[in-house]
């Protein structure tokens, strides 16, 4: 009988995209199931209050709760560590590792590991966010080597707003993007329709288009060991070879079970 892999994503509160896009793009892999715990999110800025929500106590609490499903992985699939800082995400793994014995990863950490994998330097970076968010996640990837060569931003505040925003809006802010120059596109935040056109721009723009919500799923598999090229149809993501396997310097799952 063939193993089944459960993937466990931590969630923002107010989310309504990541969840139907992740079981969408999850479609061809009946083998494959995505389990999901929430923790509170409602805003995203730089108040104390709105930088608290990503406290790691309640982030952990909700990531005990999927180990009782015995999930393969657990991601953060969410993007605070684009302007908190890649060391936030790092030591939430660790922590979660610790404490469930399960291999976690995020949606951060996993765009910084496509980049370094593929010699992405200029980003076109496009979000829902403020302009001083923004402009923090814009010196965070600077100082580790990856050039915001073009941007573009919403500057909502409401997490659950962000859904709200038409797929078209966010394909013209990529075309955007991609006209002043970039080695590939990132649509950073995972309550943001970004995902389901990176196969048709990749075509008609001639560069990647990385969704937070995609390289969440990409790096969650890649973790419990499935294959990202069974996905298809949601971008060069999952095709490309450069991608398909294993990061050797990142410890994997040897986790077994039905």
């Amino acid at each position: 009988m063939t193993r089944r892999v459960r993937l466990g994503m931590l969630t923002p509160s107010s989310n309504t995209v990541l969840e139907p896009v992740t079981m969408a793009m999850l479609a061809g892999l009946p083998d494959v199931s995505a389990h999901f715990a929430r923790f509170k999110v409602t805003e995203i800025a730089l108040s104390e209050q709105a930088l608290g929500q990503f406290d790691d106590s309640e982030i952990l609490r909700a990531a005990e709760l999927l180990a009782h499903a015995k999930v393969d992985a657990i991601a953060w699939n969410g993007t605070s560590a684009s302007w908190l800082g890649f060391d936030r995400d790092e030591q939430l793994c660790e922590r979660i590792r610790a404490a469930t014995g399960i291999p976690a990863c995020t949606s951060v950490l996993a765009f910084r590991e496509i980049f370094q994998r593929t010699g992405i330097r200029r980003v076109g970076l496009v979000t829902p966010y403020r302009s001083d968010v923004q402009s923090k996640i814009m010196a965070n990837w600077q100082a580790s080597g990856f050039q915001c060569s073009a941007e573009r931003h919403l500057k909502l505040q409401d997490n659950f707003s962000f859904a709200e925003v038409g797929e078209g809006e966010i394909a013209e802010l990529v075309r955007a993007v991609a006209r002043e120059g970039c080695d590939a596109v990132a649509v950073v935040c995972t309550n943001m329709r970004g995902a389901g056109f990176a196969e048709s721009l990749e075509g008609e723009l001639g560069v990647p288009v990385y969704d937070s919500i995609a390289t969440t799923l990409w790096k969650s598999l890649l973790v419990a060991g499935v294959s990202p090229a069974r996905v298809e149809g949601w971008g060069g993501l999952f095709r490309d070879a450069r991608l398909a396997a294993p990061n050797p310097g990142v410890r994997q799952a040897a986790r077994a079970g039905a």
